[in-house]
């Protein structure tokens, strides 16, 4: 008798492994691969974040949080914050570890959460791990939060051993997300490449780069979390083009 295995039952058998090798074997992945492979993921495995993985997010968390003066955190087995309505709304299952990016109130908070968190994200592909930005559908818990008067807590990534290993997101054509006057160096070129890749809220990619007497400027049309978008985009340019901002 022979028995079709379902595509479901094919991914899902697929991931536990992917995600188990990732844990006994340590990723040499650079930046630029990670910015490649990274996708958004909603649907999580029960399999717990190795204590190694842990350690090293944290570690760099503290470093952000001294550089940015910011106040993220990794939570971890926690799944109040995605368990209900609102995680449901945004198709989100499984999800138990999360980083709240929080910080003092501020105009340049939510820009420096993106470029901050991008970060993690980052990272957290280089280790194996899946993630997903998260502006709105997720319940804040403020005993696990504890936020004080002047933070803001700004978005949440949900990260994890995903089900998937999500799927690429259409980008907008170059010109869109650029003013272009003919004399842009081929490093600013790949910079722009390396924007489209970044996560933005409802994939909106309202960032725009110009080239202008030696220099990069980065701005955003508005849209809903652009300032984060514009960090995140940031980063990502300045991993594929080398220049920092």
């Amino acid at each position: 008798m022979v028995y079709l295995m379902s595509y479901y039952t094919y991914n899902t058998i697929y991931n536990h492994v992917f995600s188990y090798i990732y844990m006994i074997i340590p990723s040499d992945m650079d930046l630029s691969e990670a910015i490649i492979r990274r996708h958004s993921v909603r649907r999580y495995t029960d399999t717990p974040i190795p204590p190694q993985a842990i350690n090293e997010l944290e570690s760099l968390i503290d470093e952000c949080n001294r550089t940015a003066d910011l106040h993220m955190r990794l939570i971890t087995d926690e799944p109040r914050a995605f368990g209900g309505r609102m995680a449901r709304y945004g198709s989100f299952e499984g999800v138990r570890n999360y980083v709240a990016l929080v910080g003092p109130k501020g105009p340049s908070l939510d820009e420096r959460c993106g470029y901050y968190g991008e970060h993690l994200v980052l990272r957290a592909q280089q280790l194996g791990l899946n993630t997903c930005w998260v502006g709105l559908t997720y319940s804040k818990i403020p005993e696990v939060l504890q936020l004080h008067n002047d933070e803001k807590l700004v978005a949440v990534i949900a990260i994890g051993y995903g089900v998937t290993q999500g799927v690429q997101h259409k980008s907008k054509p170059v010109e869109k997300v650029t003013r272009l006057h003919g004399n842009e160096p081929e490093w600013f070129m790949r910079g722009v490449k390396a924007a489209l890749l970044a996560p933005t809220a409802l994939n909106q990619q309202k960032f725009v780069f110009e080239y202008r007497d030696g220099k990069v400027l980065a701005s955003t049309k508005w849209g809903f979390y652009a300032e984060v978008d514009l960090g995140i985009a940031k980063y990502h340019f300045e991993i594929g083009s080398g220049f920092r901002f």
